[in-house]
């Protein structure tokens, strides 16, 4: 029997929670505005969430254990602001069951408060020695760095004594534990604080100096120095996609499987997720083959991600590493139609105001909201009183039958995108 593992997600705000909740995972991660490594992405919890956000996770699995949270504060820490973390760790222990830290000064914290921690990727722990000595530290789980191979991974776990997490899925950075500086220097916005701007994902001029064309000492005509390098062919790295061996990483005795997600939407997260509950699950039953592999990742490339590679779970350097494709590989985008307005409970029957894409029968639909989440279902009917319209256009409304959801939750045409991303 395969050692049974936690499926960690990602939940930026509440629609991704619920999103990440009704996929299967089994723990989820978040930060509460500073202090974390999605600091940029504009899209975290306060304080005040925190009560809420452990009420649904402790009733998402009736019956069952309840799905764990933990709080990220993976950032680097500054000598002003110590005080201001002790204050959030203290708000936050009654609500989270472990931190997610980086620094030395917020273990000394977390110790100081009697806290279970996580020691983030950002350390770049490699080796069982470290493993062990974060073990006397206090530390009840470590995230290993990415340039770990599987082979690595397996002897640390078998070594280390404490708890491991991978990450599994998502994106990659060239400087793989997040040590990069490329932002800060261009821009003074840090990636080891959570504000990275991604330069390494843009197009690049590059310029010789000083070059010559032969061995006769004459110079480089200067139309021949420079050049224009593409977004996303140099420094930009495929995502990491684990499914096709996502057995190896179980039977290698992780103990969680991460998915990357700092600036993720709540369909990604529905999606990924819930490919990862049934891989896992497939394994722990004895029903995983290839087949399923590539369905569940073909079902992962409807939304938002670059090319997929395996990391380097499988060596170092890694093999065809950085992707020299669009930015996106997605098969299917969203477009923002409306407004839920009312929702008939007996019916089950939505009223949606259209204020953007105009939806007619048999269309894909999503419909976000923070209490619903994600629900995603086919369009059967249309109605507008008396009238039954063949097109719900802009400016107008109508109602449908769609799954339970709420007034104020936005509804999503979702398009394949070799058709322009819809109409």
């Amino acid at each position: 029997m395969a050692n049974k593992v936690e499926i960690l997600a990602p939940a930026g705000d509440m629609t991704c929670l619920q999103a990440a909740l009704d996929a299967g995972a089994d723990a989820v991660y978040f930060g509460l505005g500073e202090f974390n490594m999605r600091q940029r992405a504009g899209i975290n919890f306060t304080v005040a969430d925190l009560p809420e956000i452990k009420r649904r996770c402790e009733e998402a699995r009736p019956g069952n254990d309840p799905v764990k949270r933990y709080l990220t504060l993976n950032s680097i820490i500054f000598e002003d602001e110590m005080a201001k973390v002790d204050e959030l760790i203290a708000a936050a222990k009654p609500y989270v069951d472990a931190f997610i830290v980086a620094d030395w000064g917020v273990v000394a914290v977390c110790k100081k408060h009697g806290v279970p921690f996580h020691v983030s990727t950002q350390m770049s722990i490699s080796n069982s020695t470290a493993v062990r000595f974060l073990r006397e530290q206090g530390a009840t789980r470590v995230v290993l760095a990415r340039e770990c191979t599987l082979d690595e991974v397996r002897r640390i776990v078998r070594d280390g004594g404490l708890e491991i997490e991978c990450f599994v899925h998502g994106a990659q950075c060239v400087a793989e534990s997040g040590r990069c500086l490329m932002s800060h220097d261009a821009y003074g916005c840090s990636a080891s604080r959570g504000e990275c701007r991604q330069p390494c994902r843009r197009t690049f001029v590059l310029k010789a100096v000083d070059l010559y064309s032969d061995g006769e000492g004459r110079p480089v005509h200067e139309s021949d120095t420079e050049f224009t390098v593409t977004p996303h062919t140099v420094l930009s790295a495929k995502d990491l996609c684990s499914l096709p061996f996502v057995d190896k990483l179980i039977e290698a005795g992780i103990a969680s499987f991460k998915i990357e997600g700092r600036a993720r939407n709540p369909e990604y997260v529905m999606t990924v997720v819930g490919a990862y509950r049934e891989a896992v699950d497939a394994v722990l039953a004895g029903t995983f083959t290839p087949e399923l592999a590539e369905t569940l990742v073909e079902r992962t490339r409807r939304f938002f991600h670059r090319e997929y590679s395996k990391g380097l779970y499988f060596g170092r350097p890694g093999v065809d590493q950085f992707t020299d494709g669009p930015n996106s590989f997605a098969k299917e985008v969203k477009r923002h139609s409306g407004v839920v307005l009312d929702y008939f409970l007996k019916a089950k029957v939505a009223q949606v105001k259209i204020q953007d894409a105009v939806l007619k029968v048999g269309d894909l639909v999503q419909v976000h909201g923070p209490t619903t989440g994600v629900q995603e279902f086919r369009i059967e009917s249309l109605r507008r009183d008396d009238e039954i319209p063949e097109i719900a256009e802009k400016g107008t409304w109508v109602t449908f039958p769609a799954p339970r959801c709420r007034v104020g939750d936005k509804v999503f045409l979702i398009c394949p995108t070799e058709h322009g991303g819809c109409a």
